[in-house]
């Protein structure tokens, strides 16, 4: 990446912070936020402080090793000399790249997917069926607990409308149209007719396919011709990244008030956290977080399930 974190032993990692902040932010940019995190940014990278009972946790970043070698020791040296009368140490772990980062613990997931309701036979003959159809391709299919996640929310906001941008062979398809309230209409957005098709029989066989409008074509021309008026119940975005933005802004428009969008794939395995990751992707991403996080049209919440998602609930 590199990210390097450290945790130092201190009953007063706030004080430390506050130092910290204080005495770099005279020759570099540095910040304190009301939740008592600091956070420096030097020419080579960043270190994010965190105040954690009797602990202060230390993230340093930086586009390469030598700028991330550069951050740990200006941190470090500080910290040490400040808290030379509690005698700090600062230990940091070696570096991780993106790639590497697993943002679930293969233990964790093993064990979050056995105390969950099971998926059910037809989900589950439909996520065989993705793998043997589409191969590597089977990655973009939602993993079972978020599927389950998006029912549960289709149902707990009561929806009638919503909306899926991105549909692939139709297994988050099938779990959100599972949640609907009686009467409900699911609008399904996506280019591909050909993997679209492989969801279609799993749909017939759960009895939804009459709630799915499937749409084939680009998902924004898609979106703006749908009715202005905000009467969005529900929306999930999962699509070409690039695009994420404008997918955004036009459900946004169409929440009702109350109204939930929930965007996936938001730490892009990682490599938003990642400042040497610079692909239009990449950069698209972290900026369309940044935006929703100070969109004053919705209280939001990022959440590690997966490769992570945010809900953003109209408000």
């Amino acid at each position: 990446m590199p990210t390097s974190t450290a945790e130092v032993i201190t009953s007063r990692p706030g004080r430390y912070i506050k130092q910290l902040v204080s005495h770099l932010g005279v020759k570099a940019t540095a910040s304190l936020a009301a939740d008592g995190r600091g956070t420096i940014t030097l020419g080579d990278g960043t270190c994010v402080l965190t105040p954690a009972g009797d602990r202060l946790e230390l993230i340093a970043s930086a586009a390469d090793l030598p700028g991330l070698a550069h951050v740990q020791d200006v941190v470090a040296r500080h910290l040490v000399r400040f808290g030379s009368g509690d005698e700090l140490e600062v230990d940091w772990a070696p570096p991780v790249a993106a790639a590497d980062m697993r943002i679930i613990d293969p233990v964790a997931s093993d064990y979050l997917l056995t105390h969950g309701t099971p998926a059910g036979e037809v989900l589950q003959e439909l996520a065989a069926r993705t793998r043997e159809v589409t191969g590597g391709a089977a990655v973009m299919q939602v993993a079972p607990d978020e599927g389950a996640l998006l029912t549960m929310l289709t149902r707990l906001v009561g929806a009638r409308l919503a909306v899926e941008v991105g549909v692939f062979t139709g297994y988050s398809t099938l779990c959100i149209a599972r949640g609907l309230a009686a009467g409900g209409r699911l609008v399904a957005c996506d280019v591909s007719e050909e993997w679209a098709a492989v969801g279609r029989p799993f749909w017939q066989r759960a009895g939804v396919a009459d709630v799915i409008d499937l749409r084939i074509g680009p998902a924004a021309e898609t979106l703006r011709a749908l009715p202005a008026e905000p009467a969005v119940d529900f929306a999930f975005i999962d699509a070409d990244k690039v695009n994420y933005p404008a997918y955004y802004e036009e459900i946004v428009a169409r929440l009702r008030p109350g109204g939930l969008v929930v965007v996936d794939n938001v730490f892009l395995g990682g490599r938003v956290f990642d400042p040497a990751c610079q692909e239009e992707h990449h950069q698209t991403m972290r900026r369309l977080n940044d935006r929703i996080a100070a969109d004053d049209r919705v209280e939001a919440v990022m959440l590690a399930v997966r490769d992570g998602i945010t809900l953003a609930r109209k408000r």
